[in-house]
């Protein structure tokens, strides 16, 4: 660099035209499969033309890593971009923190880093100022060293374990991966968090130390604050979640689901079932139930209660709810907070066809199976790895529901997480029916029409169905119409499989065009 021109000087020292910009990659690589790990060594790009990902095996440390390449600084650099984002929290007012367009605080970034490299008496080539204006983008207006992790369409969480260690990542084909990526120290990482919560709109602190909140792209955020309650200092975990959401196209595309399947569950929901979603962490459940949100008639009135904004619909009629914690303490108790009970409560009188809660883990639940058994179609998610297990959380403390209430759901969706060829996938690992559930807890009479086999990665249906059975006496059908309906909705999602129409818009206007006009849609892909 150039340091001819000493700070102070009245001297006007031009800096290189050179507007600053990013392109945020808006394709989805594809990523190849690997018979062997050693052989792994892709990179694709996260903000172009500065930071990519390499994911390789790496022969020192015997594994899989993901590495940020980002553009490197020398010594010199390094120092004058210190100087410059010194400069820069000095000059940032109240003015720059409320504007909301993107681009107009990159322009006011760049603007003012102008001003202060010709007050230091620097003139950078062009390249440099670049590389010092993206570091400058990425520390003020993104999310410092992980904001080209949140560009990556193929990580599902980011997870700090505390100071001093890697950062781990959640990697759709890959899976678990180390990083390059570390926190230095605990007050670095304590900004950091502490940037988090404010990103989220949320408080946190030594006497508040655990967030829980939502980024602005959509993104989950838990946190600590304190060595107090996470010995190894500041901790975060950032769970991503796909822009547009999976079509039910997209899930026959990746195994986790089959058409019939499918068609079973379309026609379950268009007459009014009530539907339970289970598993583990990390199975897949808000993702499954948000696929087959799709197969809920376009004109129904949709009513979604969640802790934490996961779901994504394209209905018109959607009114989408979220809880919210206490802003502070009254003599009556916690003042300002809106629990899922209270908002499931005020739902029944907003009057919906369906209503979808994101979690059900304790006294909302009962208000949810008493809906149900007033008529109202549910569909929600819960923790659990069977049915069994399922109904005796219902049956327990703190939910505690009496069986009769328990029988008024309909079918249960088994999600697990699990390898196939030494690969992690997700799979629905079973449809259940619940015909009657006993008086001894946990016990159920069920019946299981499709069921995932993991040797053979197929899955199996069994064409007893108690509910297409109900559908015969409730609404009047014959079991011809219900098997012809069936197979032509398998047909269709089939057909529409092959052609390779998976798009979250382009599906969800062909189902509900369906639901309008069937025959027509049928014409349409030549389907008899």
């Amino acid at each position: 660099m150039d340091n001819s021109t000493k700070r102070g000087s009245s001297e006007s020292v031009p800096i290189p035209a050179a507007d600053f910009g990013i392109e945020k990659a808006t394709e989805i690589p594809s990523l190849p499969d690997f018979s062997e790990k050693r052989k792994i060594d892709i990179k694709y790009p996260l903000i172009k033309p500065y930071a990519y990902a390499h994911i390789h095996w790496d022969e020192d440390q015997k594994e899989v890593i993901y590495e940020l390449k980002e553009p490197p600084l020398n010594l010199k650099e390094k120092h004058v971009l210190k100087e410059l984002e010194k400069g820069l929290e000095e000059l940032i007012n109240i003015s720059f923190i409320n504007i909301k367009d993107k681009e107009a605080v990159i322009s006011y970034l760049e603007k003012n880093a102008r001003v202060l490299l010709a007050e230091l008496g620097l003139k950078p080539p062009k390249e440099v100022f670049l590389k010092l204006m993206y570091y400058i983008y990425r520390d003020f207006v993104g999310l410092n060293r992980i904001e080209a992790l949140m560009n990556d369409y193929h990580i599902e969480d980011i997870e700090c374990n505390g100071s001093n260690l890697e950062l781990y990542i959640v990697h759709r084909k890959y899976r678990n991966l180390k990083t390059n990526i570390t926190f230095k120290s605990n007050d670095e990482l304590t900004s950091f968090v502490e940037k988090l919560s404010q990103k989220c709109g949320k408080y946190i602190s030594y006497a508040s130390p655990i967030l829980d909140g939502r980024l602005p792209d959509k993104s989950r955020v838990n946190a600590t604050y304190t060595q107090d309650i996470s010995s190894r200092g500041p901790t975060f975990t950032i769970r991503k979640f796909t822009s547009e959401p999976w079509s039910p196209i997209k899930l026959i595309d990746v195994k986790t689901a089959s058409p019939e399947l499918l068609a079973y569950l379309w026609m379950l929901i268009e007459y009014e079932s009530n539907i339970v979603v289970i598993g583990g962490t990390g199975s897949g459940k808000t993702s499954f139930l948000n696929s087959i949100a799709f197969f809920i008639p376009p004109q129904s009135r949709i009513v979604s209660i969640e802790d934490t904004h996961e779901l994504n619909l394209l209905h018109t009629n959607w009114l989408p709810s979220v809880s919210r914690e206490a802003t502070g303490v009254g003599t009556e108790g916690k003042f300002g907070e809106v629990s899922l009970f209270t908002l499931l409560k005020a739902s029944f009188r907003q009057r919906p066809d369906y209503v979808i809660v994101g979690e059900i883990r304790g006294q909302e639940a009962f208000v949810l199976f008493q809906g149900a058994a007033s008529g109202h179609p549910t569909m929600c998610t819960m923790h659990a790895e069977d049915v069994e297990t399922m109904i005796r959380r219902l049956e327990t403390p703190p939910i505690s529901l009496p069986p009769s209430l328990v029988e008024t759901l309909d079918a249960v969706c088994v999600m697990t997480q699990t390898k196939v060829n030494g690969k992690e996938v997700r799979r629905l690992k079973s449809v259940t029916e619940v015909l009657k559930v006993g008086q001894k807890l946990g016990t159920v009479e069920k019946n299981v029409p499709f069921i995932w086999d993991p040797k053979t990665d197929k899955f199996f249906f069994k064409k007893q169905s108690a509910l297409f059975q109900k559908l015969q006496k409730e609404f009047g059908m014959d079991e011809q119409t219900i098997q012809k309906e069936f197979q032509r909705r398998t047909t269709l999602l089939w057909t529409l499989y092959k052609k390779g129409i998976s798009g979250y818009s382009e599906v969800q206007k062909i189902i509900s065009a369906y639901s309008k006009s069937p025959e027509e849609v049928l014409r349409r892909f030549n389907i008899q």
